[in-house]
């Protein structure tokens, strides 16, 4: 858990640098490239080919370009199509699609995960939603894809961990994984960036630099090793907490308007299906015992 309280932190700060120093103004498909080849450099020198097989490999690799490739390739797309306020409304379904992607990879039916994750799009849903236009519908099928590829992703990856050693050095496997982003977000920019759009001052390329060697380098590492280490209900809230702690960080240092009230009655729903998850984990233990 603490893994994914950390990065909801570290990735509430990103949205805000992205949309005040990044957002219309640097090729957001190189913003990509550079923070998906940033990563991939901070671990590639820890990697070590021999502790995976072939076939593990080239899984990792598949959730990379799934989780980060593919996954920022249709969010970026979805501003094309949509508002701002459309795009982060239609993010918070998220949660229901890991409820039900970690049912179907482990071969389970769990209802307190749905339930739990229907709760956390609940409360994500009261602070975020400002409204939506009419003629959406493409534009809400291409921000599901995205949802779909991150979900797709933490399950994966969840369900690759199951079949390693517990002892395994992930850090020293984590580098296929940007491998395998990286050969989605080459092409990407390639057939669809634009190389007039690319950074002008020494604060985007810093932006940058931090988003691709910490957010993207470290948080990716460290939100999937959290996935690992908490039930599928938990993983599937905290998906959502990057909604309030993302208005918060921005409310305080950049003075963005926000409705407080909102604010606090979506983080309490979202609280309570923390609370919840919890308490029917603790629950389930006291009757196997």
């Amino acid at each position: 858990m603490g893994y994914l309280v950390g990065v909801t932190a570290l990735w509430a700060f990103s949205f805000s640098l992205i949309g005040v120093y990044l957002a219309g103004q640097v090729d957001s498909y190189f913003a990509v490239l550079v923070r998906v080849t940033l990563a991939m450099l901070v671990f590639l020198p820890f990697l070590r080919p021999s502790l995976l097989r072939g076939k593990q490999r080239l899984a990792l690799m598949a959730l990379g370009a799934i989780q980060l490739g593919i996954m920022y390739t249709f969010f970026y797309h979805s501003f094309l199509l949509l508002s701002v306020p459309e795009v982060l409304l239609f993010t918070i379904f998220t949660p229901v699609y890991i409820a039900l992607l970690d049912d179907l990879m482990f071969k389970r039916f769990t209802p307190i995960y749905l339930v739990t994750a229907i709760l956390a799009v609940l409360g994500a849903g009261v602070i975020r939603y400002d409204g939506i236009d009419s003629g959406f519908w493409l534009g809400f099928l291409v921000v599901q894809g995205a949802n779909l590829c991150f979900a797709i992703g933490q399950v994966g990856y969840r369900r690759l961990a199951a079949d390693l050693p517990p002892t395994l050095a992930w850090h020293n496997v984590f580098g296929w994984f940007f491998i395998g982003a990286m050969l989605v977000a080459l092409p990407a920019f390639l057939l669809f960036g634009n190389s007039a759009a690319l950074p002008s001052t020494t604060l985007q390329w810093g932006v940058l630099a931090w988003l691709g060697l910490v957010a993207s380098g470290v948080g990716y590492f460290a939100w999937n090793q959290g996935a690992t280490k908490v039930d599928a209900g938990t993983l599937a809230i905290m998906n959502n907490a990057l909604v309030p702690a993302g208005l918060v960080v921005n409310l305080v240092i950049w003075n963005r308007d926000a409705d407080v009230g909102k604010l606090l009655l979506g983080a309490a729903i979202m609280g309570a299906s923390l609370w919840l998850n919890h308490w029917w984990l603790q629950r389930r233990k006291v009757a196997a015992a």
